[in-house]
């Protein structure tokens, strides 16, 4: 009970980054494809909404003030997922990378006792991502924040074995959160690319991580799912069922559920009955507070988020800063 509280969701927008990519050729490519995705009325929302809200992802003593208003002791704070750029070459990625990782480190280091940060790595060129892990550890960063998917790639993919090992030795925090949606123009209208999207990815990548055997090679991956790991946590029965009825859904040792003691989940599921499902599915032990701060789709009064959910004090507590407390080895 006299754990910090401690949201594991918060964002911070890096214009170092921006400045790296704004003149390549790539990068309007990438942005009408994404445009496309989110559909324009999203997009005449989301403008606004980002500018009215960036001070708190950029400006440290806003950050701190709108903490404070919460009643939160620290954040985990990882860039925004617009910096994951999946379409640059080898050379570009390393810089951008580089830069985010330098980039968020510094604005943590402005107030060392209230924010630790994650990193990022290319995905989409597998062959460097041990290398910028190892270069964010190097920045006092705690891990590295990752999509949902590569362009060509999933998680299952071998060629991030190296990854997930590097990872587990060094204990290396993972931030699953995806960055738009596969499904395009069908979710255009509505954000549902957001509403529905997000959660549909988290749900497809966990799958991948569990049905191909990675958690059974990397038992000890520190991996968190953003957005209460989208759907699947409370819908493990079909999993579970296809596993026990298909051999070509065998890639996994045991039963897919079993699988979700040895993740992390966010808070972040905007239902009261959904949290308490998700606690009761992957342990009380296995979720962590989180706000996607400061975004509209996050919750603004995280702990009353919490409290809503009614849960025994104990796991309250866990909840709200135990957990990440442990996870994050914070004093």
């Amino acid at each position: 009970m006299t754990a910090p509280t401690v949201d594991v969701h918060a964002h911070v927008l890096l214009p170092e980054v921006d400045a790296l990519v704004t003149d390549l050729p790539g990068l309007a490519q990438a942005q009408a494809l994404d445009n496309r995705r989110a559909g324009p009325a999203a997009l005449a929302v989301s403008g606004p909404m980002v500018r009215e809200r960036l001070p708190r992802m950029t400006d440290v003593t806003a950050r701190l003030a709108a903490m404070d208003a919460q009643s939160v002791d620290v954040q985990l704070v990882s860039p925004s997922p617009s910096h994951y750029h999946p379409w640059a070459d080898a050379e570009t990625a390393e810089k951008v990378h580089r830069r985010a990782n330098e980039a968020t480190a510094a604005h943590c280091a402005q107030a060392p006792g209230r924010l630790r940060g994650l990193g990022l790595v290319p995905l989409q060129h597998p062959e460097h991502a041990v290398r910028s892990l190892e270069y964010a550890l190097e920045q006092d960063l705690l891990g590295v924040e990752i999509s949902s998917h590569a362009p060509g790639r999933e998680l299952s993919d071998p060629a991030y074995e190296p990854f997930w090992s590097r990872a587990e030795e060094t204990g290396a925090i993972l931030f699953l959160h995806p960055f738009g949606c596969t499904l395009d123009e069908r979710l255009d209208n509505w954000f549902l690319s957001n509403v529905v999207g997000q959660p549909v990815e988290n749900a497809v990548a966990l799958s991948h991580l569990i049905f191909s055997g990675v958690l059974d090679r990397h038992p000890d991956l520190k991996l968190i799912a953003a957005h209460g790991g989208g759907y699947l946590p409370t819908y493990m029965g079909r999993s579970d069922h296809a596993w026990r009825a298909r051999p070509d859904a065998q890639g996994c040792s045991r039963k897919p559920s079993s699988y979700l003691r040895q993740l992390y989940f966010d808070s972040l599921v905007h239902d009261p009955s959904v949290l308490r499902e998700l606690i009761r599915v992957a342990g009380a032990d296995r979720v962590l507070l989180g706000s996607d701060f400061p975004f509209d789709m996050g919750t603004d009064d995280p702990l009353s988020t919490l409290r809503a959910a009614d849960l025994p004090d104990l796991d309250f507590h866990s909840v709200r800063g135990g957990n990440a407390a442990a996870l994050l080895n914070l004093a």
